[in-house]
């Protein structure tokens, strides 16, 4: 299966296209959006809990908007079906908090949950990170019990590193986390035969 990036794009929210998805940018009016998919137990059952209407706020303006101007072509961006428009979650290429590790990731509306989009658009995400951005190493996290989220991951191409803690507030309560890793040159020699 290929995965298809448009040369002209700015950053992933420009368009970035794989075979059933594309990205775009979030803006304020988007916060109903992610307030129900913030709200949903289930989506947010490894992620610390359902998140506040003012927490979602907080997030989509600090985390999001204002992310992408002080990190050009990193960022979270709402993940769309390419037939329809609908938004189904956002998928994300931006640092780990407290940390210079850049990771790949995904929340998903539970609707669309198992039908392989979140590995689909990882494995764009990856390659935009790589060739585009040049990142040298791509990372992720999840949480143990989480082994959904580890099976998409693997999937993508990432590998399995055992575990790893991290002090920032929004994963400390979290204690140990699977930790996932892959260098440029490992997963480009790997994914060769799905260039665009």
């Amino acid at each position: 299966m290929g995965f298809v990036s448009r040369l002209e794009i700015r950053d992933a929210g420009d368009g970035l296209l794989s075979e059933r998805l594309s990205l775009r940018r979030f803006t304020l009016a988007d916060l109903p959006l992610l307030t129900e998919l913030n709200a949903d137990p289930e989506v947010m059952r490894y992620l610390g809990g359902v998140n506040s209407p003012q927490q979602t706020r907080a997030m989509l303006e600090g985390r999001i908007i204002e992310y992408y101007d002080a990190h050009p072509g990193l960022g979270v961006w709402a993940t769309l079906l390419r037939d329809s428009g609908e938004c189904i979650g956002f998928h994300l290429l931006n640092h780990i908090q407290g940390e210079q590790h850049i990771q790949v990731g995904y929340r998903l509306f539970r609707r669309h949950w198992g039908q392989g989009y979140a590995t689909e658009m990882s494995l764009a995400l990856l390659r935009y990170g790589f060739t585009r951005l040049g990142l040298p190493a791509i990372v992720a996290i999840a949480h143990l019990e989480n082994h959904a989220s580890q099976r998409a991951l693997l999937k993508s191409g990432l590998h399995r590193r055992g575990e790893r803690s991290f002090p920032h507030p929004a994963y400390a309560a979290f204690g140990p986390l699977a930790w996932f890793e892959r260098s440029a040159q490992e997963w480009l020699i790997e994914h060769k035969a799905n260039e665009s």
